[in-house]
């Protein structure tokens, strides 16, 4: 487990999964939802700054980082049902949500179910749930060759566990030098764990065989975001185009889209300052106590 100042470790059984979340700071909640090939410190260079603000929450996703990596669950609707449960354990209802990639997807879930207890809700560089079969959506379809290859039959474990989260980590990021030789050995540890690679093979699987037919045919048509949204995105992201993470203003009540200057697909990564500015900026003073909850406990 990698050490960052003022950072908490605890992790805590949610309906039998043992979960591990990073804490930090006080005052209201803000969840932090990572992507892949991550865990919570994707974070590490934002979690000190919003502390001084929040009490910042980093959960470790299903399979991922030092959270269990049981055989099945990994859907956005199950990995939603994690969080929420997590937070109940924590005495948390109602918080401030940040989602990058995967996170993203489990984000979108929370926000659209359970909008009493998310306040606002910044999607960083993930997919739309609204996205719709366009030829422009189709075309951009090769920029995403990781995902069959993840989810291949035979030589899908081989290429989640060494081969593709080696070249996400090198070729997504824009500003190369932002990711430290020590920061890409730190994520790629936990892929030595035969359970940890299956696991994303699931991740993946689960998208090829369910999420993206069903997103296709248009699972969330009769949806709407009531949660004001940040769509939040590096303007260098080589996986997803504007087009992908955006347009579904119909959909939401309260929808708004800002981009990162020569950022790629890990903007808290890649220009942690403008990615604290972004989120302090649309999630507001948390002095306005619209997201006050009971005292956390930890498990």
């Amino acid at each position: 487990m990698p050490e960052l100042p003022g950072v908490e470790h605890h992790f805590i059984d949610v309906r039998g999964l043992r979960m591990h979340v990073a804490v930090a700071g006080s005052g209201e909640p803000l969840v932090l939802l990572h992507g892949w090939p991550q865990h919570w410190w994707e974070w590490r260079r934002v979690i000190g700054p919003l502390a001084e603000h929040y009490r910042v929450i980093c959960p470790d996703l299903r399979g991922l980082g030092w959270t269990g990596a049981p055989p099945e669950g990994y859907r956005p609707e199950v990995m939603a049902d994690d969080i929420a449960g997590l937070l109940d354990r924590m005495g948390v209802h109602r918080f401030r949500l940040v989602g990058h990639d995967w996170g993203g997807l489990v984000g979108y879930q929370l926000a659209l179910r359970s909008p009493d207890r998310v306040s606002h809700y910044i999607a960083v560089n993930t997919a739309s749930p609204f996205l719709r079969p366009t030829p422009r959506v189709l075309l951009n379809g090769v920029r995403v060759w990781h995902i069959p290859l993840n989810a291949a039959p035979l030589i899908g474990r081989r290429m989640s566990g060494s081969v593709v989260p080696r070249w996400a980590l090198r070729h997504w990021t824009y500003r190369s030098a932002a990711l430290t030789s020590e920061d890409a050995r730190i994520f790629l540890a936990q892929f030595r764990d035969p359970a940890r690679v299956r696991a994303t093979v699931s991740y993946y699987r689960n998208i090829v065989r369910r999420e993206l037919p069903l997103l296709l045919v248009g699972k969330y048509r009769w949806s709407r975001l009531t949660v004001p949204v940040l769509v939040l995105s590096g303007d260098r992201d080589p996986l997803l185009s504007a087009g992908q993470m955006t347009g579904f203003d119909r959909w939401a009540t309260d929808l708004r889209v800002e981009s990162m200057v020569d950022v790629g697909h890990f903007p808290p990564i890649e220009d942690p300052d403008s990615f604290v500015a972004g989120v302090l900026g649309f999630c507001g003073d948390p002095a306005d106590r619209d997201c006050v909850t009971p005292d956390t406990v930890l498990g």
